[in-house]
């Protein structure tokens, strides 16, 4: 077995193999850009090396830096995480020819399945079903222009060498292929050095399921199950779950031999993921497709851990050493159910444009602060993992990808795992930069993913005019009015005294108006020994509650007729913001005999920003598309923005003509600059 492991990554993935590798006791060492000098990632290693700037090209990207730290640590083996260079042959064989173990697939391997184009045509060598499309070389937009139509609207047009739903762009017409080729191509150079494009047929109604691959160094392949990842946002996945509700055993039966046989065809060892999409209108379980096959660990591997009992990041170490499985297809077996949730620095309010900045607050459910243990094996009751890689007070970069953590749930069943998210998104918290933590609240509680009825266009089909929050029940309401009480309560009691729980402080009844969505309600509060009795109606039995909070902490923990409740807390003027089950809601709490004042408060208004472009985030103008005096329409493209290595495209709200246009291609800009200004 290896003495010590470098991982040639940052962040959680590297925080996660780092976990396994000090359990299996190996040695560690990180690497580190300049933004990361202070990140996890470093505390956590044994050693760590400095590579560069913060520039993934100058650091990250730089595979002699990585071999050279490698070497001077004595680090007998490298594993490579994703992205970066984890797909690489070169890195892999100059792994190799350095004497240092990749813990990867076999370069040949990686080269055969990095192409996407030649991935596809082996695929359909070995037997595989793959969508229709033109596999060769496209040279110009013209040329794409044809090859769509004969193909047929709708298509998908992807970078060769893509992956991680970078590169992709949908096309519904002529005029989208003509928008979106080139685009496609500067993103497929920008994040990996490749600007070939090819295009196939999009399945619609389509569902994304991939296969875990397992292999050893003796011939030795494995399937171990699926995963469903087709709640996705601009083909980035954002909601993962294994297994797939829809997937029968003999579905997954058919997917999993074809995906071993992909894998055997191209001699694969390690652990490795065959893509596939899925025509959800098929019953008869055979519509389904190659789409690539990832020659590393999923960002969503931990599922497949859930369920199936297996150390991902284990075996792979182990393969590279030259072990052979100790278990075989009939051992796998699938257990419960396992949902992850991808919690990113973006503003779903916002057209979930990127956020980055300062992590003010940064405190994961407290599940996370147990033990480390990946698998959980043999345990019946629900649990929570958190795998991240930030700390609070950390920086969330632009130069990386804008995921803070990833949140797993399993449970015996579906319904009780997605319960688990929901419990665990309302005890996460998070202050300084956006987050999509209420829209993966608003998601688990969707009738929609209840019912197991997805598609890659379920954002989009599901918020079609955006994020606005999670709609509130009636009961949540009464919650969080209840919590709101008790907070004000709380505040004043603690200005004559500091002594007793509250219960014991408040004598007899007292009465409080409580104005939340626009509603008012007259509560009635009655304290007892460790809480308070909430009485909204007499004909109605009271909302028993009982808290554990500490004042001005962002979180308030209680029990709500002794069921667990989690809620937000942001002070706000004269009452306060509480969040919940994936949105905020204003709350005001006045004694009965001044409640009538509440209606005469005065609102600050904001300020009119309609007549400007404002940056939606930090970033780059890669480009500017008009000029002082031009006239533009309702949706024209002003300018293009690349943050969190993605290019933004900036559109008129409405028509009009412009004023001034503040900056120029090449200029970085903070969020809420004025780019343009309209008359």
């Amino acid at each position: 077995m290896f003495k010590k492991i470098l991982v040639a990554n940052r962040g959680e993935i590297a925080c996660r193999v780092f976990r396994t590798a000090k359990r299996m006791g190996i040695a560690t060492v990180a690497v580190y850009s300049d933004a990361d000098a202070r990140s996890p990632h470093v505390l956590m290693a044994d050693e760590a090396v400095r590579l560069g700037p913060a520039p993934a090209a100058e650091s990250y990207l730089k595979a002699e830096l990585i071999l050279e730290a490698a070497r001077a640590t004595g680090a007998d083996c490298i594993h490579p995480g994703y992205g970066f260079l984890s797909e690489r042959e070169s890195f892999a064989r100059a792994c190799a020819e350095a004497g240092i173990a990749f813990v990867g697939p076999p370069p040949n391997a990686i080269a055969a399945m990095g192409d996407k184009i030649e991935s596809k045509k082996l695929a359909k060598q070995a037997g595989v079903n793959v969508v229709p499309g033109y596999l060769g070389e496209i040279a110009d937009t013209d040329q794409a222009v044809r090859i769509a139509s004969d193909i047929g609207y709708p298509v998908m047009m992807k970078a060769s060498a893509g992956g991680g739903g970078k590169g992709m762009r949908l096309a519904w017409s002529e005029q989208d292929v003509r928008e979106g080729f080139e685009a496609t191509k500067r993103e497929g150079l920008a994040s990996f050095g490749d600007d070939r494009v090819f295009i196939e047929k999009f399945i619609e109604s389509p569902r994304h399921i991939e296969i875990q691959v397992l292999g050893d160094q003796h011939g030795t392949i494995l399937y171990l199950g699926e995963r469903e990842c087709s709640i996705q946002r601009r083909h980035q996945k954002v909601v993962e779950e294994a297994p797939s509700p829809f997937v029968s055993p003999e579905m997954r039966r058919k997917m999993g031999e074809q995906a071993v046989a992909l894998a055997r065809a191209v001699g694969y060892y390690s652990a490795g993921t065959v893509e596939l999409i899925v025509s959800g209108a098929d019953t008869t379980g055979d519509a389904f497709y190659f789409l690539e096959m990832n020659t590393r660990l999923q960002v969503e591997h931990p599922v497949t851990e859930a369920v199936t009992g297996i150390d991902l990041v284990e075996q792979m170490i182990r393969v590279a050493a030259g072990e052979r499985l100790a278990f075989g297809q009939d051992d796998i077996r699938l257990n419960g159910w396992a949902i992850e949730n991808r919690v990113y620095a973006e503003d779903p309010y916002r057209g979930f444009l990127p956020s980055t900045g300062r992590l003010v607050t940064y405190r994961p459910p407290a599940a996370a602060e147990t033990p480390y243990n990946p698998l959980h094996a043999g345990e019946d009751k629900p649990y929570t993992r958190v795998d991240d890689g930030v700390r609070e007070g950390g920086e969330v970069s632009m130069f990386y990808d804008p995921m803070i953590a990833k949140l797993v749930t399993w449970a015996p069943t579906r319904e009780a795992a997605a319960d688990a998210q929901i419990a665990a998104l309302d005890a996460f918290r998070i202050e300084g930069i956006g987050h999509n933590i209420d829209f993966l609240s608003a998601i688990m509680q969707h009738s929609r993913f209840r019912s197991g009825e997805l598609t890659t266009g379920f954002i989009a089909e599901e918020y079609p005019v955006g994020f606005q929050g999670a709609p509130a029940s009636p009961e949540l309401l009464k919650k969080l009015a209840a919590v709101a009480v008790l907070i004000d309560l709380d505040r004043t009691d603690r200005a004559s005294t500091i002594s007793g729980q509250l219960g014991d402080r408040i004598v007899g009844s007292t009465e409080r108006v409580v104005t939340i969505a626009g509603e008012s309600h007259d509560v009635i509060v009655d304290g007892y020994d460790s809480g308070l009795l909430v009485n909204f109606d007499p004909n109605d039995p009271p909302l028993d509650i009982r808290h554990h909070y500490a004042p001005g902490s962002p979180l308030f923990n209680c029990t709500v007729d002794n069921e667990p409740f989690h809620v937000g807390v942001r002070r706000d003027g004269s009452g306060w913001v509480l969040t919940a089950h994936g949105a905020s809601h204003k709350v005001r709490v006045y004694p009965k005999h001044v409640a009538a004042l509440a209606s005469h408060m005065i609102e600050k208004v904001p300020p009119d920003t309609s007549k400007l472009l404002l940056a939606p985030m930090p970033g780059l103008l890669t480009r500017i598309d008009v000029c002082a005096g031009d006239s533009v329409q309702a949706g024209q493209p002003i300018a293009v923005m690349e943050a969190m290595k993605m290019e933004n495209i900036l559109r008129a709200e409405k028509a009009g003509v412009v004023k001034a246009v503040n900056f120029a291609a090449g200029d970085s800009v903070v969020v809420d600059a004025a780019i343009v200004e309209f008359e």
